[in-house]
Order: structure tokens, then sequence, then C-alpha cells
């Protein structure tokens, strides 16, 4: 099987990684990939949030399967365009995708398909937004409407730093008359991640995994991307994930296919576990990150023939899902001044020595290899460290033995991701 994976990140480094252990591969290309994919296929050059670029690479490439990693891709039609030109994609169409491009759109999708979920109200003005603060009370929780990288949502129990949130998503709305924040009710407990890969009407619903979305330790500083995640999730119930496909993921598959766009790809579930049951804090309509590179580490089932099953819609062909009872821990390593403003450009030295920790290696986010040959840092989160264990301390303790290894001037990272 030929296969073009699009994106450059973390999570298509991970991808790429479980891709290239199939049986099934016979040919990969990763657009534009970064230098970690360039060790498993042929990074290829594409502005992939182009749908006609796009288009005229797997043209030039004929691959058998298009994975999509990132969300933008998705939102602007990229999947659309391939299918209709009559190629296999893995990731949704434009109007499914909205469930990430649209914070109103998925409340309103979760309310047709029965999810539970927080309440909320869909402001397109500060007035209104206002009236929903006042009306949940603190602690505030403000979404941008649209895409945000990860970095659209402020909890806080300061009133007016709810409501500059607020002011700064609508100034930042084209459309006046479109929602342009989500003002939410706190739900209390834990968070997880559920990944479910659907093929439009079947779900497969992947381990659960936690990541910890604040730059600093004690979950202070603000909201990042991610800076680690792990699994499995002792604490939460052994059927949490079988749960999330039948309550959740085929649900809201079934309301969208009755509107006409089949979800096929990769439906992210952010639950919280409350005090009255778990509750959907977000959908995205791709794997997350950093969580994808500790779930997919799990897996002892082809992935690749799972994405292709799914893209042909028919996950019932597809192998049986095998998970490893290994725990894994990725902690993540962040440039200078990340979140806000990070630093690109300083020299990246001890991946070597890194790699040698058993059950540890390293995937590349935001890395490039300079005109020298140095490999530097290139955006905000650098690289992940990804270890394996036979529990949760063992992994831990790999992770953070290997990242200490690893030098970046004034780099950062959280040192309490999977400490209990």
């Amino acid at each position: 099987m030929k296969v073009l994976l699009l994106g450059s990140g973390g999570r298509e480094h991970a991808l790429a990684r479980a891709i290239a252990k199939s049986t099934l591969l016979d040919k990969f290309w990763i657009a534009p990939g970064n230098p970690g994919t360039a060790a498993l296929g042929e990074n290829v050059k594409c502005a992939i949030d182009e749908p006609a670029q796009v288009l005229e690479l797997a043209r030039s490439l004929h691959p058998d399967l298009v994975v999509i990693g990132p969300e933008a891709p998705l939102v602007k039609g990229v999947a659309d365009v391939l299918r209709e030109a009559g190629y296999k994609v893995f990731g949704p169409g434009r109007l499914a995708a909205r469930l990430e491009g649209s914070k109103a759109f998925a409340k309103t999708i979760m309310r047709q398909a029965r999810v539970a979920t927080a309440a909320s109200v869909a402001c397109c003005t500060l007035d209104e937004a206002r009236d929903a603060l006042q009306r949940f009370g603190a602690p505030y929780v403000v979404k941008q409407d649209g895409l945000a990288a990860g970095k659209g949502v402020v909890v806080t129990s300061d009133f007016d730093t709810a409501v500059a949130h607020a002011a700064a998503c609508i100034e930042a709305m084209a459309n006046p008359h479109e929602p342009a924040v989500v003002i939410e009710e706190f739900l209390d407990g834990p968070e997880a991640s559920v990944f479910c890969i659907c093929d439009g009407h079947d779900v497969v619903a992947l381990p659960a995994a936690q990541d910890y979305k604040r730059a600093y330790d004690h979950n202070e500083g603000p909201n990042t991307g991610g800076m680690g995640a792990y699994s499995p999730l002792p604490w939460a119930p052994e059927d949490l994930a079988r749960r999330t496909a039948q309550e959740i993921a085929v649900p809201v598959c079934n309301v969208l296919a009755n509107q006409g766009c089949d979800f096929i790809g990769l439906l992210y579930v952010g639950l919280a576990l409350t005090s009255r049951g778990p509750r959907v804090v977000e959908f995205n309509v791709r794997f997350g990150d950093p969580e994808t590179q500790s779930v997919l580490e799990r897996l002892d089932t082809d992935l690749l023939a799972l994405l292709a099953a799914a893209a042909d819609g028919n996950l019932a062909a597809a192998p049986q899902l095998k998970v490893s009872d290994e725990a894994v821990v990725n902690v993540v390593l962040a440039a200078s001044g990340y979140p806000q403003a990070p630093v690109k450009g300083g020299v990246i030295t001890g991946l070597d020595v890194a790699s040698q920790v058993p059950g540890v290696h390293i995937i590349h986010a935001g890395t490039k290899v300079n005109d020298a040959g140095q490999l530097i840092a290139n955006g905000g989160r650098v690289l992940s460290v990804v270890a394996r264990g036979s529990d949760l301390s063992e992994a831990r303790q790999r992770a953070y033995q290997a990242i200490q290894s690893i030098a970046l001037e004034n780099s950062h990272y959280r040192t309490d991701i999977a400490k209990f």
C-alpha cells in the first residue's frame, strides 16, 4: 500500500512511526514532514492547507491512502477534494470537520445526539458573553469558537480576565452574525482523552490517555497545545473507551450521517469525569497531540490496517484491536518563551544519549536541520520523549532520565507528568 501522510508535527511523527511498522506498507510519503519523519519515509514539499496543491501532489504520487494529520486541512475541505478525485482518505470532510472548527456547531450536534456535555451559550456580542459569564459563575470557561491550535480556551476565576478573552475572540471573528465565543459551565473532575476511529457508522475506540495543557508544574501558567501525556489511566473506569464509543462517538456519527456528512476519520473525545458522570469537554477531528505519542505506542494492532478499513467504510473488516499492558509516558520539551513567544534557532543536542535509555524514543515536533547540519528548534513544542515501561512508574522514570540528557538553551518541560 502506498500512503501519503499530511502534516509536520509531533502527531505526524508518531503516526508515521506506527504506519511504518505495517506489513501492508510499500511506499510512504510525508508532506511536508520533519527531521523525524525523514527516517521513516520520504518527506515531500506541499502547502497542505491548500486543497488544490494537495490534489496536485496526490496526482503525482498516486497514493492508495491519504492520512490527514492536522485540523486546518480538514476544516478547509482537503478531504473532500481528494475524495471527489477518487482517492481514499482517512479524515473527515469539511462539514463534519466543523465539530472542531466551530464549538457552537459541536454543541448543536451533541444536543441532537443526546450526548452529555457542559451547559453553554454561544455568543456573538460582548454583552451576550458578559451575561453568560454572570449566569454560570466562576470558574469561568471561555472558548474561542474557531480553530486555535489548542490555545483558545481560558479557564479562570477572574471575571475581568474572562471578559478580556471573550472580547479578543469576538474582535477576531470576521462575521459579526456568527458565534465568536462559547461560554460554558465549569466541569469538575479529571479529564481524559479517547480517540475513536470512525468509518461513518462503526467505531473502534483506542485506549484512553490524559494530557497536561498548562505550561508549568501543578497546572500553572497559560494553556498550551499540551506538555505531556500518559496511558493507561489507572484511576479511570476500565470501560471508559468502550462507553465513549457506544454512548458518544456512534450517536454523533449517526447524527452527522443523517445530515449527509459521514464522519470518516478520527473523532477525538475530550472528557471530564465529573461527579455526575462523564461529560464531553470538546471534540477534535484528528489525533490529539501529545496523547497520540502515548496511545499509539501501546497499540499491538496494525494501525495502517485500521486506518485503511475506516477509509473504506468497513471497520468490520479491520483486525481486532490489541493493546499492550505496558504503560507509556510522554514528556514535551518546549522552547524558551513557549507558548507566548517561542524562540527558534536553538541547537538541540543529546538525542543519541536519550534514545539509549531502555524503552525510549524521541518524537520530533518543532525541529529542522540548519545549513550547518545541526538540529535546531523550529517551533514552540520542540520534541517529545516517549517512554514505555512495565507500569507508569517505570515509564515515567525512563522518560525523565532521557529528557535530562537533552540540551536546548532555556528550554523547559513539566516535571509532574504522570505523577500521582
